[in-house]
């Protein structure tokens, strides 16, 4: 096993953002009464199947950019037109009905509102910018820390110190990574040496060339050019979705939260990565201020896959998403942001992709917007003892919980930062780098290792749907310690409107428990030993009545069958279902001879699920000899004797 070099830095970055900056919607979506005359409204419209822009030129995933523009700028000025206002199509659709549009001089919630009311719009949401869930603002993340004694704590075995270590070195005994992981973030430096040889091409979906801030929009370069904000751009060009807490250097998060997932490993270079032989996908969603939902949403399509119009096939799919990006806003069915959010990550999971992502620094409030979203993994974070961090956010929507880092001394450096690779330039970018000079902290870095993780779960068993990957994640998770903090630290409540700094963790309000890599890679190999055997209890015959049983071979020690469901594949036109079933037992009656396919499907304590079919042939059901061709002769002959009958007796006279 390598060891883990303490390369010296000099980068105390993202320490100016504020938790209301962080988790909250950006000045975007102001009210109406400050609305200036050059502010821009931006919106996310959906139009009707039915309606009449939409049976007239249906837009094809695959179409053009300038056709794809040219339609949906058609369907925006007559929607303009009906309700007397100049909508702009900003180049960007999500489906072929689904278009953003913007508006001078409305705030973007009174356009929603009025958008909505027209006869051919299905929905309307305001296309709200979401942040990097970064660091809290506190004194101790501008602290230096040169010695960073505890290293990649956070990778190694859990002992009496770190009890929140998720264990990644064991977990390498089985398997160091192969899978694809998207990392939705800011985008990437390239050339960083511990990157370099990991990273796939990507995609950068920004835009708003003053966002992305490399002199273009959307592009397939998804290098991070930096997203530092200064004053005069707060004053000027950036006024309108940028405040002054936004002022700071760049934070190259997209590189930081790359390092945890994947750095090079085993290289003598710098650090470790959680799966270090998987490749990372970088799709650059968040610029100068953060990034707008409908860019996010078309960067989680085109990662797992999914067709966006006027984008090209993502030939590098992803099998997980890392986002370490959110605000504050709700995901139920009802609100329209929430509606676009969840068909887009259900989109997401039919191609087999999972959703991780950062619960949010918000001091123990509730969950944000994607991390709420149903089918999303949400990662609450952790201090190295096991407590929550105090700026973790908490609530039932959290998944599981792991190391983000704090920083127990009330003086000096900050002990237990989690170390990754980072740029060093102030504002553009500057030499590679590692974080071992500041404190790097938050719930954006508690989700890459659990993004690492499920990428070693994919590469022992690629065959994992996404439901697996979750059950194994919280199945295989450590209790919340109860003690070993201050006298002062109490259990965690249910989120309201107040800061709850560290508490002790529950399951209603951190998750299922504490990341453990090693157990989750071990419970899927022990799984890839397990098979199922279908035994018919007798010949099968038309007619008659066969019994099946079913069984579990090779599962793990103490493992045992959750559930059992029988399906019929092919009938063969003799069999439609079957009579009766019970557990691993079931019952059939075919109709006639021929043959047909039966399949069971178990699914154990972990959720892992295990299939076996068989084909069965059907013999024709025996003749009898009391209604067989025997019988039938016999009474030919019976008639045939009593027809003579007649002739017999005249003959005789």
């Amino acid at each position: 096993m390598k060891t883990f070099r303490r390369i010296l830095a000099a980068s105390a970055l993202l320490a100016g953002l504020s938790l209301a900056a962080v988790f909250s919607p950006l000045p975007a979506s102001a009210a109406a009464s400050s609305v200036s005359a050059s502010s821009q409204a931006r919106v996310i419209v959906r139009f009707k199947a039915a309606a009449q822009s939409v049976r007239a030129k249906i837009l094809a995933a695959d179409a053009l950019p300038s056709q794809a523009i040219q339609v949906a700028q058609t369907r925006g000025t007559a929607l303009g037109l009906r309700m007397g206002l100049a909508l702009t199509h900003a180049g960007r659709s999500l489906d072929a009905r689904t278009h953003v549009y913007t508006a001078a001089g409305i705030d973007a919630a009174t356009l929603a509102k009025r958008l909505a009311a027209d006869a051919e719009v299905e929905l309307v949401a305001v296309d709200q910018r979401r942040r990097a869930t970064a660091l809290p603002n506190d004194p101790l993340f501008a602290e230096g820390n040169s010695a960073l004694a505890a290293g990649q704590w956070y990778l190694r075995a859990p002992d009496s110190t770190v009890i929140s270590s998720i264990n990644a070195v064991k977990a390498w005994d089985s398997s160091t990574g192969s899978a694809v992981v998207a990392v939705l973030d800011t985008g990437v430096r390239y050339e960083h040496p511990d990157l370099a040889a990991k990273l796939l091409p990507g995609y950068d979906l920004i835009s708003e060339t003053l966002v992305a801030n490399d002199g273009n929009v959307r592009d397939s370069d998804a290098s991070d050019p930096g997203d530092g904000v200064t004053q005069a751009d707060v004053d000027g060009p950036l006024k309108d979705i940028c405040s002054s807490s936004d002022v700071g250097g760049s934070s190259w998060h997209g590189t930081r939260v790359s390092g945890l997932i994947g750095a090079a490993t085993d290289n003598g270079v710098g650090i470790a990565g959680v799966s270090w032989g998987s490749k990372i996908l970088p799709v650059r969603v968040l610029g100068r201020c953060g990034g707008y939902d409908s860019d996010i949403m078309a960067g989680m399509r085109w990662a797992a896959g999914v067709s966006v119009p006027g984008l090209p096939l993502n030939a590098n799919v992803a099998r997980v998403l890392n986002m370490s990006l959110g605000s504050g806003g709700s995901c139920a069915a009802s609100d329209a942001t929430g509606q676009l959010y969840r068909e887009t990550i259900a989109d997401v999971g039919a191609k087999g992709a999972l959703v991780v992502a950062a619960a949010g620094n918000n001091a123990g409030q509730a969950v944000g917007i994607p991390a709420n979203c149903p089918g999303v993994l949400a990662v609450g974070a952790l201090r190295h003892i096991g407590s929550k961090v105090g700026f973790s956010a908490v609530g039932p929507e959290v998944g599981l919980s792991a190391p983000g880092g704090n920083c127990v001394n009330e003086t000096g450096a900050c002990l237990y930062s989690l170390l990754t690779t980072t740029n060093l330039g102030a504002q553009a970018p500057g030499a590679s780098g590692y974080t071992n000079s500041n404190a790097n902290v938050g719930t954006s870095f508690s989700a890459p290792l659990v993004s690492g993780t499920a990428a070693l779960l994919l590469s022992t068993r690629p065959s994992l749907s996404v439901a697996e990957l979750v059950n194994v994640l919280k199945s295989t998770t450590r209790r919340f310690p109860t003690s070993g903090a201050a006298s002062t630290v109490t259990q965690c409540r249910a989120p309201d409107s107040t800061e709850q700094l560290e508490c002790y963790c529950t399951t209603s309000t951190c998750g299922a428990g504490m990341l453990d890599a090693a157990a989750a890679v071990q419970a899927v190999a022990a799984a890839n030993t397990a098979s199922v055997q279908i035994t018919a209890g007798a010949a099968a015959v038309a007619g008659q009545t066969l019994s099946l049983s079913g069984a579990a071979l090779g599962l793990a020690a103490g493992r045992t069958v959750a559930s059992s469901v029988w399906s019929i594949v092919d009938g063969g036109g003799i069999v439609s279902g079957f009579a009766s079933q019970s557990g691993l037992s079931a019952s059939v009656t075919p109709s006639a001879a021929g043959s047909f396919s039966v399949k069971l499907t178990l699914t154990d304590d972990l959720g892992f699920v295990y299939s076996a079919s068989t084909s069965i042939s059907v013999a024709a059901a025996p003749v009898s000899s009391s209604s067989g061709g025997g019988g039938a002769m016999q009474g030919a002959w019976l008639l045939a004797l009593l027809a003579c009958v007649p002739l017999l007796r005249r003959a005789r006279r």
